[in-house]
């Protein structure tokens, strides 16, 4: 029998410690990881050698799921994996149905539907905006987000009669039209949240010490953004200017070219990130705007279509995505013809965005380390899908 080598490393006072290093988990349940994502970390000292997003502390086995639900029931799957994202996620499925169908979605339902998409997307933003600088020492924010958030969740809620998951999207169109009101009490919350955004160019933009923890710090190349399939505000910070609502227009995207701005900055680092998102809530207010002048200048139609008691999709294949709040949100369906679908495969946003951090963190200070992973404005669920 030969004796195995050990090797032996001694850590004491003096040199010896200094070239040893430090593996660290950040996670799966640490404040700056936004839930249960673990990031194991290899130290040298107080700088990041190595780093590893280990995913799957969610998942909840949606894909599969999907297959054993007829295509009204996987609405309610597909709205829960980027929980504050939900009207859009829902959009991608019927979008991928209703292709499948070659089914055309009364005029009135686009222009709800792309309000509404807009209106979700300022709800998701506002989240990231309080919270962020809530991750590096600023309290204050989180409760001029949230205040703006609760305008706008009201007439959410008042529309759909969720909260977080509306489950108001339908094959063919929407589940039904608006209240009475409605739209003027919409146009009142989305002048109050522009009245107030200010608020987030002074406290928080105008900080020092918030652009001191920023600026130049966790710098995402666009050649990784393309490596990685970055998509999103992230991929938009590092000037990669690609926005399917104007490159590939969907719903009533192609109608308002003159009001819709791809917000992009050339620095790719956690300013420019927070920059985008915070210019992005700006222009979908105006969408939203404009959505709303479009519908009072429609005439009364119907918001869907009337569907079969049992509904079958045909034989065949086809891929929807849709520019979500966080990046490029992606359905392959395939059918065979029967009630539920034979394979819907979902390309989410944070799933990708958050594998370039394996490149990003490596380099950079431990102290730096929660200011980059909160700029990646991510939902665990996003991931684990």
């Amino acid at each position: 029998m030969t004796q195995t080598e050990t090797a032996v490393t001694t850590v004491g006072i003096g040199g010896a410690a200094e070239s040893t290093d430090m593996v660290l988990n950040i996670g799966p349940q640490h404040p700056s990881t936004h839930g249960v994502l673990r990031l194991r970390l290899v130290l040298d000292g107080e700088r990041i050698a190595r780093a590893e997003p280990v995913v799957g502390y969610m998942h909840r086995g949606a894909e599969k799921l999907f297959e054993a639900r007829d295509y009204r029931q996987i609405i309610v799957l597909a709205n829960r994996h980027d929980w504050l994202s939900a009207f859009s996620n829902e959009l991608g499925v019927v979008m991928a149905v209703e292709r499948m169908l070659g089914m055309e979605v009364p005029e009135r339902a686009v222009w709800l539907r792309t309000l509404l998409a807009e209106l979700n997307r300022v709800l998701n933003h506002l989240m990231f905006l309080g919270s962020y600088p809530l991750e590096l020492g600023g309290i204050t924010p989180v409760f001029h987000s949230f205040r703006e958030r609760e305008e706008l969740q009201n007439v959410m809620e008042e529309v759909s009669g969720g909260r977080m998951h509306y489950m108001f999207n339908r094959v063919g169109g929407l589940k039904e039209d608006l209240p009475a009101g409605w739209r003027e009490r919409a146009r009142r919350a989305v002048a109050a949240v522009r009245g107030r955004m200010g608020t987030f160019d002074e406290l928080v933009l105008g900080n020092e010490i918030f652009r001191g923890r920023t600026r130049g710090v966790g710098v995402l190349a666009p050649e990784l953004v393309h490596a990685y399939g970055v998509s999103g505000p992230l991929a938009r910070a590092s000037g990669v200017d690609f926005d399917l609502r104007r490159d590939e227009p969907y719903l009533a995207y192609g109608q308002l070219r003159d009001t819709l701005r791809v917000v992009t900055r050339e620095q790719g680092d956690c300013l420019a990130r927070f920059e985008v998102l915070l210019e992005q809530v700006h222009n979908s207010l105006e969408l939203a705007d404009a959505c709303l002048d479009r519908l009072a200048d429609l005439p009364p139609g119907p918001v869907n279509q009337r569907l079969p008691k049992v509904l079958k999709a045909p034989e065949g294949a086809t891929y929807a995505w849709t520019e979500n709040p966080l990046g490029l949100n992606g359905y392959y369906l395939v059918s065979r013809g029967e009630k539920t679908p034979y394979r819907l495969k979902l390309r989410s946003a944070s799933y990708n965005n958050i594998q370039a951090l394996g490149e990003l963190l490596p380099g950079t200070l431990v102290a730096d380390m929660v200011a980059i992973l909160g700029s990646f404005f991510f939902v665990v669920g996003d991931i684990d899908k």
